[in-house]
């Protein structure tokens, strides 16, 4: 309900490009530090659903309450706290979505995941959509009211989530995180996760790519429900192919579209190639989102599984700051254009990191 809203509320609040990017960066950074201490702690206590409960409903509690903000500094709070709900469960979520699902399926439960994910944020698009265009509704009013599905959603989750089997150390001890428990080819995966990550900047530039196309406030949330359309109807057979062909070069072949699409973004004249531009960006998403976390669990030890996520969560968050930040400065000093061929270019050199850096994972499926 209140991502594809968020950018053009922090404009209207006076919040500058650099800023934009500073709350999305350290918002995103802030969940992966917790994240790679959950998943640690995951494997040590067996708390995965408490934890990805726990999480949810941190969330859930912060949300609303930007809608009442009057600042960037306000909103930074909030999404921070929001951030850190997110680093809580989703390094417990990914391990438990492992452990209860047979490992010649993975690719299809992680694509399932994801699947879920975009079908909820499409459903939330759509809320928006109907309480602005035709109710007449506020902006801060719609982050308000977010809190609807948020409570139902820590219900679910308490309630509907089956204990699963845990597999962990049988003492918490002292923390102690470390990559000698994996091999050569994940440490790798995880350099080249940074590489592509350092140009993969939050969707809410996207989003002001297509304000500034002239593409109305309350069509924003309609783009986002097509969007997440693509990403949800794609994720699950995504996940299944990786299953069958291996997952190396699905997510090749995903991030030659995202650099394809950023290339687009930047060079658009119209609005009809903004809207054809964010259906093939969700083909991105269902070709990598879900795959890429497969590809962990492919390659990592099942004792091992929760820190492995976090670790992998961490790496990929983390440089969320650096990707948004550089982002909004490369926006603002120099152009759109600039900006966002620079993710695109980020994007290529990735893969072909990918292809010389890290082999395919046989795994046994």
């Amino acid at each position: 309900m209140i991502y594809p809203l968020l950018p053009i509320f922090l404009v209207s609040i006076g919040a500058s490009m650099p800023l934009i990017g500073l709350i999305e960066g350290i918002a995103e950074t802030t969940a992966s530090i917790l994240k790679l201490f959950s998943g640690w702690f995951a494997d040590r206590t067996g708390l995965k659903r408490f934890l990805t409960a726990s999480g949810y409903i941190l969330s859930n509690i912060a949300r609303p309450l930007i809608g009442a903000s009057g600042s960037g500094m306000q909103v930074l709070f909030l999404r921070f706290t929001d951030r850190v709900g997110k680093g809580i469960r989703t390094a417990p979520r990914d391990a438990i979505i492992a452990d209860d699902t047979p490992v010649r399926e993975w690719g299809k439960a992680y694509g399932f995941n994801r699947s879920m994910d975009h079908a909820g944020a499409m459903a939330g698009a759509f809320a928006a959509l109907v309480l602005i265009k035709f109710l007449g509704v506020s902006i801060p009013w719609i982050f308000i009211l977010s809190a609807v599905p948020g409570i139902l959603a820590v219900i679910c989750v308490v309630a509907g989530v089956a204990r699963v089997k845990d597999t962990m150390v049988s003492n918490i001890g002292r923390l102690k995180l470390s990559l000698k428990p994996f091999d050569s080819r994940f440490k790798l995966y995880l350099v080249v996760m940074a590489v592509f990550t350092l140009g993969n900047s939050s969707d809410a530039f996207l989003l002001l790519r297509a304000k500034e196309m002239g593409i109305g406030i309350a069509d924003l949330p309609l783009i986002w429900i097509v969007f997440h359309a693509v990403k949800s109807i794609l994720s699950i057979p995504g996940g299944m192919l990786s299953d069958k062909v291996g997952r190396r070069g699905l997510i090749i072949a995903g991030w030659a579209i995202y650099a394809g699409v950023y290339l687009g973004f930047s060079m658009a004249v119209s609005q009809s190639q903004i809207w054809l531009l964010f259906i093939v960006y969700g083909a991105f998403y269902g070709l990598t989102e879900g795959v890429e976390k497969a590809f962990v669990a492919d390659m990592v030890p099942v004792e091992h599984r929760g820190t492995a996520f976090g670790i992998f969560n961490f790496v990929v968050g983390v440089m969320a700051l650096p990707a948004s930040l550089l982002c909004g400065f490369l926006w603002q000093d120099f152009s759109s254009m600039v900006a966002l061929g620079t993710g695109s270019a980020l994007a290529i050199l990735a893969g072909i990191m990918l292809v010389v850096l890290v082999k395919p994972v046989d795994a046994k499926h």
